[in-house]
């Protein structure tokens, strides 16, 4: 997962919390009760942790579309 390392806009480090944050969350604690035990105050960095999304989970079946075609290509070629 690509979490960036720093806040966009202000650009406090934000990187190192995001696993604790994320451990939270799923264990079931409430989004913005974690934020502020791990002392994200600005309205900027908690967008970015709470707005980060798998993007690699969107991509694998693009991938995958692009391999089955390029392996249909391929067959029909030959």
């Amino acid at each position: 997962m690509l979490i960036p390392v720093r806040c966009f806009t202000c650009g406090n480090l934000i990187a190192d919390k995001y696993d604790d944050f994320q451990n939270k969350v799923k264990s079931g604690e409430a989004p913005d009760k974690v934020l502020d035990s791990l002392e994200v105050e600005r309205y900027c960095c908690r967008r970015m942790l709470l707005t980060t999304v798998e993007t690699i989970q969107q991509v694998i079946p693009f991938y995958e579309a692009i391999q089955k075609r390029n392996q249909e290509v391929q067959s029909e070629l030959e």
